[in-house]
């Protein structure tokens, strides 16, 4: 079996499908584990996709910090509540972050079905993201 080809072009209709499944769904967006925009869902202005790369980087180090201090495994998903919103980020199979925000009235369930869907198919769609060694690893 051959590997998927990633295009910008299929990533982001994969995004725009998630945004168009559930409504409510404001939009979504692809990061690298190290905060590089890798596509959005349609209407994503430059300066928003700028502000989820730093803002998600940070949900990012913040969750892998809890799961390390507090949790016995993997982080899967970080999800924000606001009083209209909610933000939810996933870490992909691949090592990519995925990051929906949906306003206040959608079903958040169906987000986070979307997103675990999403999530575990992410090999279609996005280059695999190795995780750098730990200081003071041997072979």
């Amino acid at each position: 079996m051959s590997p998927a080809v990633v295009t910008t072009e299929s990533l982001s209709r994969a995004l725009d499908d998630i945004v168009d499944r559930v409504p409510g769904a404001q939009f979504a967006a692809v990061l690298s584990p190290d905060g590089i925009l890798l596509g959005s869902s349609r209407g994503i202005e430059n300066e928003l996709a700028e502000q989820l790369s730093s803002m998600v980087c940070g949900l990012q180090a913040l969750g892998l910090a809890a799961a390390r201090v507090c949790g016995d495994g993997e982080l899967h998903q970080v999800v924000v509540q606001m009083s209209r919103a909610f933000l939810f980020h996933a870490t992909t199979g691949n090592g990519a972050i995925l990051t929906v925000g949906i306003d206040g009235d959608a079903e958040v369930g169906d987000m986070a079905y979307e997103v675990a869907l999403f999530a575990g198919q992410a090999g279609h769609h996005l280059p695999v993201y190795l995780e750098p060694v730990a200081s003071g690893a041997h072979r």
